[in-house]
């Protein structure tokens, strides 16, 4: 069911103009609110409008309170929400011209094939897994890399909040494809491989978000120091293939500052060589052990 008995009872096209937004001249209006099946907001959720020829007119994201608000040309158009751990849900409205067309409520349910594996110990497979940075080089363009060599496990408790993951990466392992470049970021410059083989990632807490969304908090250590750092990761679901295995993908930020990385030149007006923010993703797949 697209919209909900609350949301076909709020339902009203307003000729005023003192909607959400205002009403264009030559358009319509149209706004929702996507909730998860417990009446929730769901903040971040996907909204798709399209129109008579299925092209896409209008692709957004709700707000941290999940409404959503378009102005459209008068016509049909098809709206579908989306948003990660949920099944999409979708309907059809009439925009008219001067009218403020309401959705209502737009629920999405749970995908149960995205729900947390259960308890038990995950290898990370190297083979179809990938550790990928991204750095500023002159404020300009985004340089990628990747390190080759690393292994990892995870342990999924019961209650979830219990579970925990552990990380070691091979310093000496950094590729981006140019040796000159990493030959400098193993040098004491940078990482430093003879004295810091290895930086570990060691969880502290793990934190249910909303759908399909982790969040991990751990240490981090790196070039001698520790830094608290927090994953948020994006669980993919479990497969069968060569056994049981679960997908995940984890993003976060690192300042190299943070620790002790920093070699650094500029250019005109002060502007650094490499920048100071890293951009990590683990993009993972682990084997049930």
């Amino acid at each position: 069911m697209f919209w909900s008995k609350r949301g076909r009872g709020s339902r009203r096209s307003d000729t005023g103009r003192n909607a959400l937004v205002p009403i264009p001249l030559t358009g319509g209006l149209l706004s929702g609110q996507v909730q998860d099946g417990e009446g929730r907001p769901l903040a971040g959720a996907q909204v798709s409008v399209l129109d008579r020829t299925s092209t896409r007119i209008v692709n957004a994201d709700t707000d941290p309170f999940g409404y959503f608000t378009a102005a459209l040309v008068p016509g049909q158009y098809r709206v579908r929400a989306e948003a990660g751990g949920y099944r999409g849900n979708g309907g059809t409205i009439e925009v008219e011209w001067g009218k403020h067309a309401e959705l209502g409520v737009v629920r999405l349910d749970p995908d149960e094939s995205l729900t947390p594996p259960p308890p038990g110990v995950f290898a990370v497979d190297p083979d179809h897994s990938s550790v990928r940075f991204v750095a500023r080089h002159i404020g300009m363009s985004r340089v990628y890399g990747r390190f080759n060599t690393f292994r990892g496990q995870i342990r999924i408790a019961e209650p979830f909040e219990d579970s925990a993951v552990d990380v070691v990466i091979e310093t000496a392992s950094v590729d981006t494809n140019v040796d000159a470049r990493d030959t400098h970021l193993r040098s004491p410059d940078f990482l430093d491989v003879e004295r810091f083989p290895q930086m570990r990632f060691s969880s502290t807490r793990f934190r249910r978000g909303v759908g399909n969304r982790w969040l991990v908090d751990g240490d981090l250590t790196l070039h001698g120091l520790t830094s608290d750092v927090q994953l948020d990761v994006m669980f993919l679901g479990m497969a069968e293939w060569n056994g049981q295995r679960a997908g995940a993908v984890a993003t976060t930020e690192l300042h190299r500052e943070h620790f002790t990385l920093n070699w650094q030149q500029t250019i005109s007006r002060g502007v650094p060589v490499v920048g100071s923010t890293i951009e990590v993703t683990l993009d993972v797949q682990a084997v049930r052990q």
